[in-house]
């Protein structure tokens, strides 16, 4: 059985050129096996004619999505897998978890305007930004440190939130009734005095070298008992500085009459300085950002404080995303409304008269 297949845009040229196909290939073996004096043993007997077809051979458009479909199920895959095995980013506290035994004693939700607003506690103290401020406050305060209550906020490199962490975090405490000191460590890129909207032109580095008094420099910050050391002029020691015998003193005069210490310290694997000052320090808090930080930064931000023998009293997770399989459970809110009533109290007769006009001004509204 020879069975001739001819494809082609028009069903009817195609079925033409099909039974043409057929009929010589009939006169082509005729001539090919005819001998010499004797007639063709070979006989060819059409079966059935070519008729047009009624639906296109082809695109097969149910098997092409069905195809289209595994191939793309497949690749997402591969992309999810590749994702998971090549990015070395952290993205939850599952991730800080697997990397150290250190707690995590916070999670800051991302907000998109937390540069307009760095200080979310005066700008919106009801944002679940300012929540988890207050949650990082009383975890903080449930650690069991030796030695005073100073803690240096820094993190393994710049933009992380180090700086608003460790702002927000003096604010919570003071508003929590704590006598707070905050210290502005970061003699490279200061940016407390900004953020809070103080005079940063004299500071820690004016103390340090012994040309102010601390009582002539330190702040007092609004009505909370928050008091704020600015950083002053940047010095072109900053490591030395911080090293020196005299901010250790510093920090043990502050430690032992205030509450609490916290101090903004710059990024680990840059400069020293932050391993410096948590070698002084009570305990160091790391900051870690959601999507942006490094496994192998944050790994590396720990053995600089392990190496110089710092207490790393926890660590904290920023711009952790509300929405997504990465989301640290922001998508909750406060069903509670408070609403002034000026009415003074009534006499409880008085207050059973009212509920019984209640209850008539009610069938009246159902019998209408």
């Amino acid at each position: 059985v020879v069975t001739t297949t001819v494809t082609n845009a028009d069903p009817n040229l195609a079925a033409d050129i099909a039974n043409a196909v057929a009929d010589s290939l009939a006169t082509a073996i005729d001539e090919v096996e005819t001998l010499p004096d004797a007639p063709s043993p070979v006989k060819v007997t059409p079966i059935s004619a070519a008729l047009p077809a009624e639906a296109p051979a082809s695109p097969n458009v149910p098997l092409n999505l069905a195809l289209g479909a595994l191939i793309g199920l497949a690749l997402g895959i591969g992309v999810a897998v590749l994702r998971t095995v090549l990015d070395t980013r952290i993205r939850s506290t599952r991730d800080i978890e697997a990397l150290t035994e250190r707690p995590v004693i916070g999670a800051i939700p991302h907000d998109p305007k937390a540069e307009a607003r760095p200080i979310i506690l005066q700008a919106d103290p009801q944002n679940p930004r300012s929540e988890a401020f207050r949650a990082l406050r009383t975890n903080l305060q449930f650690l069991d440190l030796e030695g005073g209550r100073s803690f240096v906020v820094t993190s393994s490199m710049p933009s992380e939130g180090k700086s608003t962490t460790a702002v927000n975090l003096a604010i919570a405490l003071a508003d929590a009734g704590k006598r707070v000191v905050l210290i502005d460590g970061d003699l490279r890129k200061p940016k407390v005095a900004d953020y809070l909207g103080i005079e940063g032109g004299v500071g820690l580095t004016d103390v340090l070298i012994g040309r102010a008094n601390l009582n002539d420099v330190v702040q007092k910050w609004g009505r909370r008992s928050l008091y704020v050391l600015p950083a002053g002029k940047i010095p072109p020691n900053p490591s030395e500085l911080l090293g020196s015998t005299r901010m250790a003193e510093l920090l043990d005069s502050l430690a032992r009459d205030a509450d609490a210490v916290i101090l903004d310290a710059p990024p680990l694997l840059p400069v020293t300085d932050a391993a410096v000052l948590a070698r002084s320090a009570s305990g160091a808090i790391l900051v870690a950002a959601a999507g942006s930080t490094h496994r192998n930064q944050f790994s590396g931000a720990l053995d600089v404080l392990e190496n110089v023998n710092a207490h790393v009293a926890g660590v904290v997770l920023s711009m952790v995303p509300t929405r997504g399989p990465d989301a640290y459970g922001y998508g909750y809110g406060y069903g509670y409304r408070y609403v002034a009533d000026e009415t003074p109290e009534l006499p409880h007769a008085g207050n059973a008269g009212m509920r019984s006009n209640r209850r008539s001004a009610a069938r009246a509204r159902r019998s209408a």
